[in-house]
């Protein structure tokens, strides 16, 4: 009798634990293809984008079209903006990435910034009156982040097939393309690093928007 009325408990665990394990299972499939969530770990991209900010990554956004100025990418940092190795050990890693994963943290080496130079693009700051020119026609950028600068670090660099270059909107808290002009690759992005577009911020709740592309692409000489 005892046996008997055990039997439907221990069956109901099991089917508990298989649905989850199915569960994890469609959720990793979804978000390795379509769709990934990302933990925004500093201010970086501010105003669009605040420290601690969740965002829906589309993996899909450039599959029919290329990325164009101005776009903001989620990008794998590694063998450009971070060590191609953590060299924190396997065990520190894997805890990261379930944190990565489950969208508590940010990743060390995944980054989030805005295209402003794509492949041909001769990009420098500042001109005389203080802006960014692509093309030798001056970048408009609404969206920096109020009293930052284009740039307080003066650069002109051209950008190689296949590559990109990424700047914050808060110029003045950002990493990146800037600080490694003399690094290997001068701090020019792969493009095949580029994981996908943000197009939905979902957390905090009352942070909660959409994230339509950015219409800045055609600003520069020739529309190009």
């Amino acid at each position: 009798m005892d046996t008997t009325e055990r039997q439907p408990r221990k069956q109901g665990w099991r089917f508990a634990l298989l649905a989850l394990v199915l569960a994890v299972a469609i959720s990793g499939l979804v978000r390795s293809l379509w769709i990934d969530v990302y933990y925004i770990p500093s201010e970086s991209m501010e105003p669009l984008l605040g420290t601690g900010d969740r965002i829906l990554v589309s993996r899909t956004a450039f599959s029919s079209e290329p990325i164009r100025r101005g776009d903001i990418v989620v990008f794998d940092g590694r063998g450009s903006f971070a060590p191609l190795s953590s060299g924190k050990g396997p065990l520190v890693d894997a805890v990261n990435a379930a944190g990565q994963w489950f969208g508590l943290v940010g990743s060390e080496t995944t980054y989030v910034k805005r295209v402003i130079g794509v492949a041909g693009d001769h990009v420098q700051c500042c001109d005389a009156s203080g802006h960014l020119t692509v093309n030798g026609q001056v970048f408009e950028e609404s969206y920096l982040y109020p009293g930052d600068q284009p740039s307080k670090q003066k650069f002109d660099v051209v950008v190689p097939d296949g590559r990109l270059w990424l700047m914050g909107d808060h110029r003045s808290r950002s990493a990146d393309s800037r600080g490694l002009l003399g690094a290997p690759g001068g701090g020019m992005v792969p493009v095949e690093r580029v994981i996908g577009r943000p197009v939905q911020i979902i957390w905090p709740l009352d942070r909660f928007a959409e994230m339509p592309r950015s219409t800045q692409a055609d600003t520069t000489k020739n529309g190009q």
